[in-house]
């Protein structure tokens, strides 16, 4: 199967791949991994899981170690009631790093993904051999402020028992107008993968996860600003933004936070970008993680 081609739902992860439980600082992380050569580890965002890799690890899998987690709360990982700070969270990448046995990564991170990403990478660089960091913003970096009185982003302090009551029950409700409001066209997000999505997210505990991944932005950006003090990343930077979303933006946020930075927009695109635009994300991300240098 093409890693181009459009498929309904959720795009198949390769045969050989895997999938793992593994219990790691206080969670239990679900994990696909399969494959040999360097490591790639995929930090999916809101509104999807890990799933989301399928076309990316069809096209690494020759000559990669692919490691696509679920992050903590969503997906079929735990959803423990605390520690959705994104520096916790990269403390269950690290681990499941550990127990996988793997030294140096690439990281490959989307929306929130991003923000565990540079957790990650500030807190342990020399585990990180490169990073593609693909539309989303960092909790207290450059445009932060501007961002968050954006009256669009009411979603990040969207959370708590009553939020919790209100979306019960129709939480596909509520993803669509994620999927909807930032797709370029909401059609390439179609009906086979939000049902998939709806469904993951639906499970006891998942919303209330979901809101706190959004609901410790306070914390992370403190605990980013402490980062960016000790100064910047060092490993080489792939930031990429979709045409209709974040755009030239992702290129300013990365280049607060680390010093080799190359920018790509995505054209004809929104901020589903392994939905949108299958084929072009998945060249620009495997050209960049095979340069040597």
């Amino acid at each position: 199967m093409s890693e181009h081609a459009h498929v309904d739902g959720v795009y198949p992860f390769p045969a050989v791949m895997q999938t793992r439980t593994i219990e790691t600082n206080g969670t239990s992380i679900h994990v696909r991994v399969g494959g040999h050569g360097p490591a790639v580890v995929m930090l999916h965002g809101f509104g999807t899981t890990g799933d989301m890799w399928g076309h990316l690890a069809s096209a690494l899998i020759e000559d990669h170690m692919i490691v696509a987690p679920d992050l903590r709360g969503l997906g079929l990982s735990s959803k423990p009631d605390g520690g959705y700070d994104k520096k916790n969270q990269a403390a269950d990448v690290v681990g499941v790093l550990d127990a996988l046995g793997v030294r140096t990564a690439a990281l490959v991170t989307h929306d929130i993904g991003i923000m565990v990403g540079f957790a990650v990478a500030a807190t342990h660089p020399e585990r990180v051999s490169r990073w593609v960091a693909i539309d989303a913003p960092l909790p207290g970096v450059g445009p932060w402020d501007q961002i968050t009185q954006d009256p669009a982003m009411w979603h990040f302090g969207f959370g708590g028992q009553d939020m919790e009551r209100l979306v019960a029950g129709r939480e596909r409700i509520y993803l669509d107008r994620f999927w909807n409001e930032l797709s370029r066209d909401q059609k390439r997000f179609d009906e086979a993968k939000r049902q998939h999505y709806a469904a993951l997210y639906a499970q006891p505990g998942a919303m209330r996860a979901g809101f706190a991944q959004f609901l410790a932005f306070s914390q992370d950006a403190t605990d980013n600003r402490t980062f960016l003090a000790q100064g910047k990343l060092q490993m080489p930077v792939l930031a990429l933004g979709g045409e209709a979303t974040f755009g030239p933006m992702i290129g300013a946020v990365m280049r607060c936070v680390a010093d080799n930075v190359e920018d790509v927009i995505i054209p004809d695109c929104g901020h589903w970008i392994t939905e949108e635009q299958p084929a072009a994300t998945t060249k620009l991300v495997v050209d960049f993680l095979h340069r040597r240098s």
